[in-house]
């Protein structure tokens, strides 16, 4: 099952997927993000691993765009410690080719990295492939 969350305009900014084969998420971000859409992204995507455990996540920004540094102290804040309560373990990053996307989670590993395994990936295959060995 794919969740999509849309913008007002109706664009596509975040799909999350359960991958049943392997017992990951795949939530893939698309265009700018804001404060406010990686708030509704990250609590949805806590709803989805409430209702299916799951301690592998594979965060895709191959289609974002821009920087969303100012959403990184809620998802250090709060974001992380909920999510590890439901199981959550490791992340594979896939980063932005956008150099501000790519600094953020740079940010953000810093942030959250002595708390998850986060590991950034240039590959969508590489990421997947750690992911799996985890």
């Amino acid at each position: 099952m794919t969740t999509t969350l849309r913008r007002g305009d109706g664009s596509t900014y975040l799909t999350l997927q359960y991958i049943q084969d392997g017992d990951w998420i795949h939530a893939r971000w698309f265009g700018r993000q804001t404060l406010g859409s990686v708030m509704d992204g990250g609590l949805t995507y806590l709803e989805l691993i409430r209702r299916q455990p799951c301690p592998r996540l594979l965060n895709d920004h191959r289609d974002l765009v821009g920087t969303f540094t100012e959403a990184n102290e809620w998802i250090q804040q709060i974001w992380t410690p909920l999510t590890i309560a439901e199981g959550l373990r490791s992340i594979g990053q896939v980063v932005s080719p956008d150099i501000f996307g790519h600094l953020s989670i740079e940010d953000l590993q810093h942030r959250i990295g002595d708390k998850l395994d986060i590991y950034l990936f240039e590959e969508f295959d590489a990421a997947l492939a750690w992911l799996l060995t985890q």
